[in-house]
């Protein structure tokens, strides 16, 4: 499985004259920084095609730089450094990943060194959601832990958990009902990095490769990842059955109900939906498994 490469760019040395530091003879005066920047970004496009327009512009970033080096006076070159890489981060949406370093050749330190400098190094944010399913097992105790070990992950958030819908198998195959929920986050990691995650926890708690849309443990599906529209192999965001299916667009849109999606909004999608009565039933507060209803 192999996803999109990163390139690396890099701006050294770029000199700027600002204004920053904790003294007010430094707001005063001014002096000297130099700036280094490094982003990674997928940029198979450009190399590919050899076309400027997929690539990042080496003067679009000593532009950024200087406009904020240039402008409002701050205390911290941390501070410097951090607003140098958000802004980067928000005007290049190819960059996943961006380091700035400050050097500040004359701090006002009693001692003899040659400079003072930082680094911040800022990762691009993308939001993303799950759908989670069992029909075997101690259901709910899998998704729970499918739940806690997603919440773990390094460089994946949690932010909002659906309720417990129990649901009907989906797939003309005849088996036991479901028990699913969405999830939302962010992340910094990869499209490809969360299929692996997704497939490596499946396995943990107990998943046998088996019959397409049978019985399992537990699923995991990614179902978005921010606007993107990738298609692979081993994945495809949107998920490509996410429209049709009321056990994922019912929990999603109890979280999410204004999420644009393919340029579809998911409460809408739900609205549109043919369903069958008893399809998907929403669990309150507490209740426990409601068996085979609905199946």
């Amino acid at each position: 499985m192999i996803s999109a490469p990163l390139t690396s760019v890099f701006v050294r040395d770029l000199c700027l004259f600002g204004y920053h530091g904790v003294l007010p003879e430094e707001n005063r005066v001014g002096q000297r920084f130099i700036i280094d920047i490094e982003i990674r970004a997928d940029l198979s496009g450009a190399i590919e095609g050899d076309d400027y327009l997929q690539a990042v512009c080496y003067g679009t970033l000593c532009d950024i730089a200087a406009e904020i080096v240039t402008g409002k006076p701050m205390g911290l070159i941390e501070a410097l450094a951090g607003r140098i890489a958000d802004e980067i981060l928000a005007r290049l949406d190819r960059v996943e990943v961006v380091l700035v370093t400050v050097h500040k050749p004359s701090a006002p330190v009693p001692y003899p060194v040659s400079e003072t400098a930082t680094i911040v190094t800022r990762h691009s944010i993308h939001d993303v959601a799950f759908s989670l399913g069992a029909n075997l097992g101690e259901r709910e105790v899998t998704l729970n832990a499918a739940l806690d070990r997603l919440s773990m992950e390094e460089g994946l958030e949690i932010t909002d958990v659906s309720s417990l819908y129990d649901s009907a198998p989906w797939g003309g195959i005849d088996q036991p009902a479901f028990v699913n929920l969405c999830a939302v986050g962010r992340t910094t990691l990869a499209p490809h990095a969360l299929l692996r995650l997704c497939k490596a926890l499946e396995g943990e708690l107990g998943r046998i490769p088996g019959l397409r849309w049978g019985a399992r443990a537990v699923d995991i599906d990614l179902l978005y990842y921010d606007d993107r529209s990738l298609s692979d192999r081993v994945l495809t965001v949107p998920h490509r059955h996410l429209f049709e299916r009321a056990f994922v667009l019912e929990p999603l849109a109890e979280i999410a109900p204004e999420r644009l999606i393919g340029g579809r909004r998911v409460a809408d999608a739900l609205a549109v939906l043919p369903r069958i009565r008893g399809d998907v039933i929403r669990r309150g507060p507490g209740q426990a498994a409601s068996g085979n209803e609905g199946a």
